[in-house]
């Protein structure tokens, strides 16, 4: 029998340029398969995008669906199915807004701050193990690389 060779996840000699957003790639994947195991194993069962979602509002206690839509950039109807999905699980409270009775201002539940605090707990644990072992110089060096890599794409 031959043997077979993963090309798809393997690159093979692309040009250099591939080779570090596909590195960046797979280290966020790496670093989110292992933050969202913890909670999709417990009693909630997040998705990364879920977990977005939580964080937002953590962040922005009162917003509206339509303010998540907007920071996020993603389609107002699956921001309703997440909202929808989160609030039916307990992780989001609703109340109307008491100026505009159009709008629902959205907040975490007491189960959502656990989870969303679990979230970032999880994040730091995650953070300080993938640059274990790096010096303060290597690590400033690094966030300076990423750093000039983002301002290379955001300018055009």
């Amino acid at each position: 029998m031959r043997k077979t060779e993963d090309i798809v996840n393997h690159s093979g000699g692309l040009p250099v340029e591939d080779d570090v957003l596909e590195l960046v790639h797979r280290v966020m994947h790496d670093y989110r398969s292992l933050q969202y195991r913890l909670l999709r194993d417990g009693p909630h069962e997040i998705t990364h995008m879920e977990g977005k979602v939580l964080g937002f509002f953590g962040h922005h206690p009162g917003a509206t669906q339509s303010d998540l839509a907007q920071h996020s950039g993603r389609d107002k109807a699956q921001m309703a199915r997440l909202i929808g999905g989160l609030r039916d699980r307990g992780l989001l409270t609703a109340e109307v807004d008491e100026a505009d009775r159009r709008n629902v201002r959205l907040s975490l539940s007491a189960a959502g701050q656990t989870v969303q605090r679990g979230l970032r707990q999880q994040g730091k644990r995650l953070g300080a193990k993938a640059v274990s072992g790096l010096s303060a110089a290597e690590k400033q060096q690094l966030l300076s690389l990423l750093q000039r890599v983002r301002e290379n794409l955001a300018g055009g």
